[in-house]
């Protein structure tokens, strides 16, 4: 049984081994996009609070960043943080995750963001190996190799286990440890090893949930055994559309009448987080990860469900989910060549 284990390991692993890596990777890349760009950029994001300044009306705040609102987009909302020397981001409907800050004190304008080059092309290549939608009903190849090879990943990992599992104390300890001194292959085997069981847990609920972007089949599936709906983009951009349209004037503009005072309200009661008021004048608080089953699996996906410690975790995981495919190729491709060295058991003495 460990003999076929064995080889439904290596050849889960070899064809795809290569775009599992280049997953992993641009998914640890990702891990810390926020922060990366926010230090890249500082004035953007940070703002001098003045003595005993006060934030301006939320109205104000729109009014400056419209001028620079780009063509064909516009504002869904406004986020305002808890910490004083923040500025407010504006968000716009695009391009995604487009926004552009202001002064709260002042309200001048202290930039824009849209997505940075190199994360942009983390994030294709993470989902679609920089492949592009189609246009019609074709085969979105890229989308499909990710999801393919992310599928063969969860049965090399699980197949791992099973070509690992010692049957001794002594031999579970040796396993786990990492061998530095005996020489480049021990160090490779003991990477691949002990660093494949170290991650396993985390690898696999990446996987098993980022399988929920590649097949509808699987997502529907995986939130039926989680008891919820899968809600369709085109019922959630209708749902988007109305409340966007409910929260602007015949100019495009978003109508802020009452936006201040939902805030206000809201914000008497949560005096220490980050409040957003969105486009139908309904001011809401940080999304909770587990308020849903959408939110749910997206923060087991890329490790927010625990802040910093899970997301550290999380990052280092990838790492070694990019390192996996890698020492195994290293392994497998030695073996071969030690092979084709030895003479045919005919010809020893």
């Amino acid at each position: 049984m460990r003999r076929l284990f064995r080889w439904l390991h290596l050849w889960l692993s070899v064809p795809f081994g290569i775009i599992i890596s280049l997953v992993c990777f641009s998914g640890a890349m990702l891990v810390f996009e926020d922060e990366v760009t926010e230090l890249m950029h500082p004035s953007v994001y940070r703002v001098d609070v003045p003595p005993g300044g006060k934030p301006l009306p939320l109205s104000r705040l729109v009014d400056a960043a419209m001028p620079f609102v780009p063509s064909g987009s516009h504002v869904t909302g406004i986020t305002l943080p808890a910490r004083p020397d923040r500025a407010c981001r504006v968000g716009l409907s695009k391009p995604k995750r487009a926004a552009i800050y202001v002064n709260p004190y002042t309200g001048q304008v202290t930039g824009s963001y849209e997505r940075p080059a190199f994360f942009k092309t983390m994030f294709s290549l993470h989902r679609w190996l920089l492949d592009s939608r189609p246009s019609g009903d074709g085969i979105f190849w890229g989308k499909l190799l990710v999801g393919v090879s992310t599928l063969m990943f969860v049965l090399a990992l699980l197949s791992g286990v099973a070509v690992w599992w010692p049957r001794t104390r002594k031999v579970l300890k040796s396993s786990l440890c990492l061998t530095w001194r005996k020489g480049s292959h021990r160090l490779w085997r003991s990477l691949h090893v002990a660093g494949g069981m170290y991650a396993l847990l985390l690898l696999l609920v990446m996987a098993l949930t980022g399988l929920t972007w590649s097949f509808g089949w699987y997502r529907t599936g995986f939130y039926w055994l989680l008891g919820a709906e899968v809600q369709t983009s085109r019922t959630q951009a209708h749902r988007g559309g109305q409340a966007e349209a409910s929260g602007r004037d015949k100019k495009g503009a978003p109508a802020t009448a009452h936006w201040q005072e939902a805030y206000e309200q809201l914000r008497s009661g949560h005096p220490d987080v980050d409040i957003t008021v969105s486009a139908d004048g309904t001011a809401s608080l940080p999304r909770n990860p587990f308020a849903n089953v959408r939110g749910l699996v997206y923060s087991l996906h890329t490790g927010t469900w625990g802040g910093w410690p899970t997301r550290i975790l999380y990052f280092f995981a990838a790492l070694i989910g990019t390192a996996l495919p890698l020492t195994g190729y290293y392994l497998w491709i030695r073996r071969l060549v030690s092979r084709s060295r030895r003479k045919p058991s005919g010809e020893r003495p």
